[in-house]
């Protein structure tokens, strides 16, 4: 049985999807897989996810699939998307908005708040020497890192300062998420963990 992702860049192609497969498969006795397709950005994300979760959950192999996730970054949404005042009220709107089109039990909608760095701000060991010391504050709340100065953009100041480059997405990100522990993560990023938690039950009451 497997999970099916949809993601909106690069960085959740190459990093996200085996983290959240070590995430999940680390509380479940038996296993899932992970299978990811991805968009390019979150403009046809919000486009074209829908029908693709609705391919996906009517096709033949459609029993194998446990459900099909949804993972956006709450940053950056296109302007008719904004929905809300507040972020906590934006990610409840978009993602009842995005399940509602979709009109499927087994798809669910979430996000990562701000940006799927935030998660990597958890655990400030895993990043090189010299940055560690700038983002260790950011760790106690890493989630609360907003749509003011994101996750990215608080990473590509610490590295330019630090080793004199700015933080790559795709390279960076990609070795972060190999060395990040998920537990470290479900204990500071609330929504994290909730969608984890859902991810989990979801697969036992398919039986994996």
């Amino acid at each position: 049985m497997r999970f099916e992702l949809l993601t909106e860049g690069k960085t959740e192609k190459k990093a996200v999807r085996e983290f959240l497969h070590r995430a999940v498969n680390a509380r479940l006795t038996g296993h899932v897989g992970v299978s990811m397709t991805r968009f390019e950005g979150n403009g046809e994300y919000l486009r074209k996810a829908a029908r693709k979760a609705q391919m996906f959950l009517s096709a033949r192999d459609a029993d194998e699939i446990v459900a099909v996730i949804g993972l956006l970054d709450l940053y950056g949404l296109p302007e008719q998307w904004q929905l809300g005042t507040t972020s906590d009220e934006r990610r409840r709107e978009v993602k009842s908005k995005i399940e509602e089109e979709v009109g499927h039990p087994r798809f669910r909608q979430f996000f990562a708040v701000h940006e799927t760095e935030a998660w990597a701000l958890s655990d400030p060991g895993v990043f090189p020497a010299g940055v560690r010391s700038r983002l260790q504050a950011l760790s106690r709340n890493p989630e609360g890192v907003n749509l003011s100065k994101p996750p990215a953009r608080r990473l590509n100041d610490a590295y330019l300062q630090e080793l004199n480059r700015g933080y790559r997405k795709v390279v960076d990100g990609q070795g972060l998420f190999s060395r990040l522990d998920p537990q470290s993560v479900v204990e500071k990023c609330p929504c994290f963990a909730a969608m984890i938690e859902e991810m989990v039950r979801l697969a036992e009451s398919a039986g994996a």
